[in-house]
């Protein structure tokens, strides 16, 4: 696949530990957000193997050990402030090199600079751009569910600024980790009914804006290179609410949508190993870009990837025939898992096909017993708006409610069958919608998501005496290209691919797609489209580089969580049109997910225990408490201790932008009470030259390069830690 976030986020990472322990034993020290970026590219071993000696957490009881010098890599919070400053005071380290995984807020700075004892022991300070999760090598999350309610709730007015702000901090980080210094251009709704239509234009412009700064203040950035220039596209879920709805039968979109996989920290799915034989086990299976098994089948038809996992099972068969006899039955799922059983000297190997074989046999388990099959043609046609002919679908109402009477379709599925109707139709009088929640059995409950979804723009009513208008589809299907039969129930696809595929051939409309900044050319999309490198960096940039290289990279970023079909899309478009395209979000979403956090938008803000309004973590007491006796001065220096004036920043671990980190806004979190709240999206401007409360003031410098200007921030993730 050429190149992956997942290795260019490890590189940085690992680059900067070797470069600082430079071949001397040096312990790694970090907090519990901090140790789960980490965790989610490297191995422990991976550190280790770089003169680390240990690696401790900040917020632990720690020895002390002032012989050794220890390298920070911290989050950058108030409280993770506090346990280094008290780790300083003792003097627990020799010196200390610091390395923050976004950017500090400028006063938390000014407390590290303005300390005398800082001054002596700390050895370098360096800022990465690495706040965000790479899940696949084309797929990032920023692991924040709580995005979706705070960009919809109507109670949330207050959170968007400093929200929209953080995410546009963590989508600058993620250009600056792949090289690039990407167009911007962003979603606009051609007939927004809903206050967030305005949501994809502000963050676009704070984008614009972050990177603008950046660029100012790293002047190495973006890195020479012979691609084409990137373009960053900015999205919203009410883009397309097909997508959270409608049935999907590629592997990995079919499996989360229908299986108990568990989406944390780690995605796993939870099964027996060799069930049935003395050796049975149960175990959580992860499922990652390690797994080749996994990366070949997920975005395949449910079908082919039956088809491809007993046809490589009989393959490993032929080559080992020792395994099996003339008379075993290879042409069932479960008979070929009966065999696995039987070959403990291939344990990987055994373990990959196990878990698929069950996954893909649970899935069509449900997809018979759910009806699913008979429920996919009604889908297809509500959400294209055409039956198979590509003409428009006759009966649908009536196919509806067929399907609501029959006890196999389970409550979930009536509800998303309602929900699609209602999106087809552009709405309904009211009666009518509690007329089918009856009809399905539904509890009243369901009828607020269906009224939610209008907080994301979905028409759910209308008047009777409401004039009706043919809406057009934001990208109409061309009915003159038959549909084969064997995609009858795959004809919809989702709204990212049909995007990407007009971008990609310059054909994407600037009125609905506008530019934060249009070009000076107007025919550059065209001229792009027909592979033209006209937006590229000399060739001369790029000598010596693979081809890879040259391939354009599109970052597509959706506000509001994106499903696995759409990352399938990504994939799609970028082979079929020779890009990179790489989807970012806050989190990813099934449809369960989905449907729970629309019928959320109407609970007490409250209820929901949103990480922004919880009150500020605090460093441990441990930390602070004093050996006793003595109760007075700390112990001074060790012996030959040098007490260097805060060393020069280090450049980050791959080719470097420059010294500082992210410019920005205020961060998520953070040990200061929140600003009064601000006014309502959609009421902020769009063409304000900078956020109005961004600091314009430029840090103490801790070295002898010049410091990045660093605009107030405060930053908090918020899940826990795992064990390491």
């Amino acid at each position: 696949m050429g190149v992956s976030i997942i290795e260019e986020q490890r590189d940085i990472l690992i680059n900067t530990i070797k470069n600082i322990t430079a071949g001397d034993w040096k312990i790694l020290v970090v907090d519990s957000d901090s140790k789960k970026i980490i965790d989610n590219v490297a191995k422990e071993d991976d550190i280790l193997n770089h003169n680390i000696a240990n690696i401790e957490r900040i917020e632990d009881r720690r020895e002390m050990n002032p012989t050794m010098d220890a390298i920070y890599v911290l989050s950058p919070q108030s409280h993770i402030v506090d346990c280094l400053m008290a780790d300083i005071e003792r003097r627990r380290y020799q010196r200390c090199f610091l390395v923050w995984t976004a950017v500090l807020d400028p006063q938390l700075r000014r407390r590290i600079d303005g300390s005398g004892l800082a001054k002596q022991q700390i050895a370098g300070f360096e800022t990465l751009s690495v706040d965000f999760f790479p899940r696949e090598s084309h797929l990032i999350t920023f692991r924040d569910p709580w995005s979706f309610p705070i960009l919809y709730h109507p109670s949330c007015n207050g959170l968007i600024r400093k929200h929209m702000q953080d995410l546009a901090q963590k989508i600058t980080g993620l250009c600056v980790t792949l090289g690039e210094y990407p167009k911007v251009r962003y979603y606009r709704p051609p007939n927004p009914i809903h206050e967030a239509s305005v949501l994809a234009s502000h963050l676009a412009r704070f984008v614009s804006e972050e990177l603008d700064e950046y660029a100012q203040w790293n002047p190495n950035f973006p890195p020479p290179s012979s691609r084409p220039q990137g373009v960053l596209i900015v999205t919203d879920r009410s883009m397309d609410l097909m997508s959270p709805l409608i049935h999907e039968f590629t592997y990995q979109a079919m499996a989360h949508d229908l299986l108990p996989i568990k989406d944390n920290d780690k995605t796993t799915f939870h099964m027996t190993l060799n069930e049935g034989s003395p050796d049975a086990e149960e175990k959580d299976m992860e499922l990652t870009d390690k797994d080749k098994v996994w990366i070949e089948n997920r975005h395949r038809h449910m079908k082919d990837t039956i088809d491809k996992l007993m046809g490589d099972f009989q393959k490993f068969l032929d080559q080992n025939p020792h395994f099996t006899n003339s008379n075993s039955d290879t042409t069932s799922l479960n008979a070929i898992k009966d065999m696995m059983v039987g070959l403990p000297q291939f344990q990987e190997m055994k373990e990959a096909y196990s878990l698929h074989l069950t996954m893909a046999q649970e899935c069509m388990n449900i997809f018979q017993h759910h009806k699913l099959a008979e429920m996919s043609p009604t889908e297809q046609d509500m959400a294209t708006g055409l039956d198979e002919d590509n003409r428009k679908p006759k009966n649908v109402l009536d196919a509806v409610v067929r399907l609501l009477d029959d006890d196999a379709v389970t409550q979930a599925d009536r509800l998303r069958l309602i929900i699609m109707y209602l999106l087809y139709r552009d709405g309904v009088i009211p009666e009518d919608i509690k007329r089918l929640l009856a009809h399905a059995s539904l509890p009243p409950q369901d009828g607020e998501v269906i009224s939610n979804m209008e907080l994301l723009g979905g028409r759910m009513t209308h008047d009777l005496k409401d004039v009706r208008k043919d809406i057009q589809p934001l990208f109409p299907i061309d009915t003159k290209i038959p549909v084969p039969e064997e995609n009858y129930m795959s004809r919809f696809h989702p709204a990212v691919k049909s995007m990407l595929e007009h971008l990609c051939r310059g054909a994407l409309d600037q009125t609905k797609f506008p530019y934060v900044k249009p070009p000076l050319d107007p025919n550059e999309d065209a001229l792009i489209g027909q592979g033209s490198l006209r937006a590229a960096k000399p060739s001369w940039a790029g000598a010596g580089r693979r081809v890879v290289d040259n391939r354009q990279r599109i970052i597509v970023f959706m506000a509001g969580g994106a499903m696995f079909s759409e990352s399938r899309a990504c994939y799609e478009v970028g082979a079929a049109m020779n890009r990179d395209i790489f989807l970012a979000t806050s989190h990813m979403l099934t449809p369960q997910l989905f449907v729970r956090q629309v019928g959320d938008l109407s609970v007490d803000k409250r209820r929901l225990d949103i990480p922004m309004e919880r009150p500020p973590p605090r460093a441990p007491a441990h930390l602070f408490e004093r050996p006793a006796p003595p109760m007075g001065a700390p112990p001074g220096p060790p012996g030959g201790q040098r007490p260097p004036p805060g060393g020069a920043q280090r450049a980050p671990g791959r080719a470097p932008p420059g010294p500082g980190g992210l410019p920005g806004g205020p961060r998520v979190g953070g040990g200061q009470p929140p600003a009064p709240p601000t006014q309502a999206m959609g009421n902020m401007s769009l063409h304000s030259s900078r956020p109005s409360n961004a600091s314009d003031q430029r840090p103490s410098s801790s070295g002898s390069k010049p410091q990045k200007l660093e605009k107030e921030k405060k930053k908090r993730n918020i899940f826990g830690m795992k064990k390491g």
